[in-house]
């Protein structure tokens, strides 16, 4: 479930993920009943009191400056794009809005339906705020089995990789795949913590799949990016293809893949997608 106060869950979840060794504190003798860093020694690392510290993690304190913020990221080790989440989530604590959230955008203009339709056959669609599949061309369902089944509300990336019963054997390195998909989601909520469609979606795996309710425990942020993914596709064997993400305004975002090599094994691909393209009809997407 998400946290009302993710914030200070954030700082605990990663204070108990690095050991004395890794900031260059001695291990001390006897057993230590803490997982991770202490407390006081992180609060030392960051050059905060305890006390102030301890009112971070416990969410009573909503108002932290940025030199605080950079004594803490560079004690828990951040990196830049962990460094930019621990800021996001410093500014929301401290807002005081409306229960309700923001709802996402689910608008598909014509000219991205006619954008998604031209790139084929390279399988490429639009995904919401809340990585809902809003749009896409037949090659994607080509590409992801089962997709198609589901109905247009249902279909949603975050959600086909952790409950699909297909996915697990369809992604050649699954736990690649749901580790950086969970991270991904971590930055989103990031983004907007009063959104109640994401609420939802986190509440829903959850539940759904005990892979992702620990590795949502592991705090880890990742935007999503440009990158490659390896398929067991059961048609085509394995294939792999590149995917490049182009952003857009409310949050939208278009994916779209490609063979990494236009050479014949790229060609023969495409080919095979697009043949598998038109036997699959699924119902119209919004």
């Amino acid at each position: 479930m998400t946290s009302p106060h993710p914030l200070g869950e954030f700082l605990q979840a990663r204070r108990a993920r690095l050991q004395p060794g890794d900031v260059g504190l001695p291990a001390g003798t006897g057993l230590r009943r803490t997982q991770g860093l202490r407390r006081e020694e992180l609060a030392a690392l960051a050059g905060l009191s305890i006390q102030y510290y301890t009112r971070l993690e416990q969410g009573r304190e909503n108002n932290p400056g940025g030199a605080v913020l950079d004594g803490i990221a560079s004690a828990l080790r951040l990196n830049e794009e962990e460094h930019a989440h621990l800021y996001a989530l410093a500014n929301h604590a401290a807002e005081r809005v409306p229960a309700g959230g923001v709802p996402a955008d689910r608008e598909v203009r014509p000219a991205i339906r006619a954008l998604l339709e031209r790139v084929r056959p390279w399988p490429a669609y639009l995904l919401g705020r809340t990585s809902d599949i809003l749009a896409a061309n037949p090659e994607v369902f080509a590409l992801l089995p089962g997709l198609a089944d589901w109905a247009p509300e249902r279909r949603n990336s975050i959600r086909y990789l952790f409950l699909h019963p297909m996915a697990r054997e369809l992604f050649a390195d699954w736990e690649r795949a749901a580790l950086s998909t969970t991270a991904q989601l971590r930055s989103l909520l990031a983004a907007d913590p009063r959104d109640r469609e994401l609420a939802a979606l986190v509440d829903e795996l959850t539940e759904g799949s005990p892979e992702f309710a620990v590795q949502w425990q592991r705090y880890d942020v990742r935007r999503r990016r440009s990158d490659q993914e390896t398929y067991r596709h059961p048609q085509l064997g394995e294939i792999t293809l590149a995917f490049e993400v182009l952003r857009m305004e409310g949050g939208q975002r278009i994916t779209i893949y490609q063979p990494q090599e236009p050479d014949e094994e790229g060609r023969r691909v495409l080919r095979g997608l697009s043949e598998l393209a038109t036997k699959v009809r699924p119902e119209a997407t919004e």
